[in-house]
């Protein structure tokens, strides 16, 4: 009962106001997260510092402030993805390059498309269909709150994002010859086993990876793309499609990460304010058993 209440007297009047409102909220939600209840502000500069050492305190600072305000939009933005029409979700994601993508839908081939939790990717689930000639793939983790779960998949699915759960993708790899899907994955969560982690330097920090990106391109020879999210304005994204390679088997182990993990370095280099550094990416100690860019064990 208490997720209903949430969702309806809470989730859906913000989720309906238009965008000038939105904001305000989100900017009254930058206030109490950065001032009044601190969220992770250790956490965020800890993290920060790891990657940026030679930067000085003065600007980690300011950039841990430009990430909160950005985590504000963003929370405010992924609300308002609840009762988003598709004709907005289009205006507001512009695709750049997609023709390196859909090509291979015209070929008959599904791909592997890559990206990080960088800008919105919530509202790129949500505007991806429109451009894109393949069935967008979504692999996620079954939220805990049955309700919310529900919710959630309605709102990443209603323009045509398909979502499956981590256990369930086996069987869409097994529908390659009636489905020409893009499967998606986020190259930077941090997996639960660092002992079956593929293992790499991120921002200058070795790191755990999950590896199903590069096994499934592998084991079914498909193309590999990564997804770049810029941010053009508040509310307005850019999406670059960036070919990592189509002959997957002809690339050295761990090729096929190291390029995804360099490209996503690039864009937090560039903007660090806009990826998600309240993750706990770094939890993990790589198993001294475990070198780096080697196979994990099974």
């Amino acid at each position: 009962m208490g997720s209903k209440l949430l969702y309806y007297l809470v989730i859906l009047p913000i989720s309906r106001m238009p965008y000038f409102l939105l904001y305000r909220v989100s900017d009254f939600f930058f206030l109490v997260l950065y001032y009044v209840v601190p969220y992770r502000k250790k956490l965020v500069y800890k993290n920060m510092m790891g990657c940026f050492p030679d930067a000085s305190e003065k600007r980690i600072k300011r950039w841990r402030r430009q990430f909160y305000r950005y985590f504000c939009d963003l929370v405010v933005e992924s609300l308002k993805n609840f009762t988003i029409s598709k004709r907005s979700a289009a205006k507001r994601v512009q695709a750049i390059n997609v023709e390196v993508i859909n090509q291979y839908a015209a070929q008959g081939k599904s791909v592997i498309l890559t990206g990080g939790h960088y800008t919105n990717w919530e509202l790129w689930a949500v505007a991806a269909p429109q451009h894109l000639d393949h069935v967008p793939v979504g692999i996620y983790k079954r939220l805990s709150n049955a309700f919310f779960d529900e919710r959630m998949r309605a709102s990443r699915g209603k323009f045509g994002m398909k979502l499956v759960p981590t256990a369930g993708i086996k069987d869409e790899f097994e529908k390659l010859n009636t489905q020409k899907s893009a499967f998606i994955y986020a190259i930077d969560q941090s997996p639960a086993d660092p002992k079956k982690s593929y293992w790499t330097t991120f921002l200058g920090r070795e790191t755990a990876c999950f590896y199903g990106a590069e096994k499934y391109a592998r084991e079914y020879n498909l193309p590999v793309v990564y997804g770049r999210g810029q941010r053009v304005s508040r509310g307005h994204y850019t999406i670059e499609y960036i070919l990592i390679t189509e002959s997957p088997n002809d690339l050295p182990y761990g090729e096929i990460l190291e390029r995804a993990n360099r490209l996503l370095e690039d864009d937090i280099n560039a903007e660090p304010q806009f990826w998600l550094w309240t993750h706990r990416r770094w939890k993990h100690r790589r198993p001294e058993n475990l070198p780096l860019r080697s196979k994990p064990t099974t």
